[in-house]
């Protein structure tokens, strides 16, 4: 009996350390991801600039005769046609210097008449012998000179209809009117005091500064004609205001200046924008875009697909077994949502889009497969200036897949 008895107890102690020993933990299984293919679509890169609108033309408007102001014929900050009165000067000074200028052209008229027929009668006396040649000669010099007394009296008389003209001061070109600097009531001066400023409208200008590198780089194209024109300054471009989303403002360029300023590295640029319902005015501050290549083709990929690692940037590739490789690669703008790639991956790489914080290179993951798409919301165009934190692609889960990969 006590030997079955010790046997039982060593049956239980032998249970139970067998109990504590170390148990074993199922291994967690890989993480759920969601890849695709790049997406290659044809895009066109474009430079940005920060400019200013100035008007085409710029006129400060000054009377061209004196006088006391009569009369103002607009509202400030009118848009004035071409022509429109806009100011009008005493006209009475003028008026009566004009009739006194008609009134010696008139007398200039009539002494010219008269001398003329002095001459007729001087050519019968002088063939009769009746009149000297010296008296005759006399006769013809003061013909001579009282034709010259009626063109300068028809001078005068145009002289003093122009002045009479100016006392109604127009609007040289059209486009907005600034507010009068000169009520009605004070003497102005031709030529010095300034009435008012008109600027045009539309076609309106776009000013900016370009660095000496993107300067370059423009030539280097133009010259290997990968540009879509052959000149800087025939090249589209489109602007928006600091409130707006899209690049709305279509132009052109149409100057680049002939040197860089040796101060600050830059070259003047501008371009011209239609402004058909005069809505830019100068002085506003806008954001241009310049095509900076021509059309090429591209892989783009969701911009939360990268992940910066200090100065690198990765992708990460799935095999087809799973397993989980970084590729190191070179970006290039946004476009429709989509970070083009420059280099590193190829068409055919099977890329992780969504769940990139749940990858390890070197680990495996379940695939799901997804789609990359354009954001049909942005334009194609507008790619480069999409903020890279608004970069978003439409991914859409397909279900399980096999990842390909290389």
């Amino acid at each position: 009996m006590p030997v079955r008895k010790l046997l039982l107890a060593s049956l239980a102690a032998a249970l139970l350390l067998a109990g504590c020993g170390p148990k074993t933990t199922p291994a967690p299984p890989p993480p759920n991801v969601t890849v695709a293919h790049p997406l290659q679509a044809t895009v066109i890169d474009w430079d940005d600039y920060v400019g200013q609108f100035v008007a085409v033309d710029s006129v400060d408007v000054r009377p061209r005769v004196s006088g006391y102001l009569e009369s103002v014929g607009f509202k400030d900050g009118d848009i004035v046609r071409k022509g429109q009165v806009l100011f009008v000067i005493d006209p009475r000074p003028y008026r009566a210097a004009l009739d006194q200028a008609k009134g010696q052209e008139a007398h200039a008229q009539a002494a010219l008449a008269n001398a003329r027929i002095e001459v007729a009668r001087g050519v019968q006396l002088l063939a009769a012998k009746a009149v000297s040649q010296q008296a005759y000669d006399l006769l013809m010099s003061t013909e001579r000179q009282d034709a010259a007394d009626l063109v300068a009296a028809q001078a005068n008389v145009q002289t003093n209809a122009l002045n009479l003209e100016f006392t109604r001061v127009v609007a040289p070109l059209g486009g907005r009117v600034s507010d009068r600097r000169i009520a009605p009531g004070n003497l102005v001066t031709a030529d010095t005091t300034v009435l008012t400023n008109i600027v045009s409208l539309d076609p309106i200008r776009f000013a900016f500064t370009g660095s000496e590198a993107a300067y370059i780089k423009y030539q280097r194209e133009n010259a290997a004609g990968t540009r879509a024109s052959s000149r800087v300054a025939a090249n589209p471009v489109e602007i928006r205001l600091q409130d707006e989303a899209t690049y709305r403002w279509k132009g052109r360029m149409d100057f680049v200046d002939n040197s860089l300023d040796t101060g600050s590295g830059t070259i003047r640029g501008r371009a011209v924008v239609d402004n058909p319902n005069d809505f830019l005015t100068p002085g506003m501050f806008g954001h241009m875009r310049l095509q900076g290549s021509g059309p090429y083709l591209a892989l783009l990929v969701p911009d939360q697909a990268i992940v910066t690692d200090q100065t690198r940037q990765v992708l990460y590739v799935v095999a087809a077994d799973g397993k989980v490789f970084e590729r190191d690669v070179q970006t290039g703008p946004l476009t429709g949502g989509l970070r083009v790639i420059r280099k590193g991956i190829g068409a055919g790489d099977t890329i992780i889009i969504d769940g990139v914080q749940r990858a390890r290179a070197g680990q495996n993951v379940t695939p799901r497969q997804g789609r990359i798409a354009l954001d049909t919301a942005l334009d194609q165009t507008q790619a480069a200036y999409v903020p890279e934190e608004a970069g978003s692609a439409s991914l859409v889960d397909a279900g399980p897949a096999s990842a390909t990969g290389r």
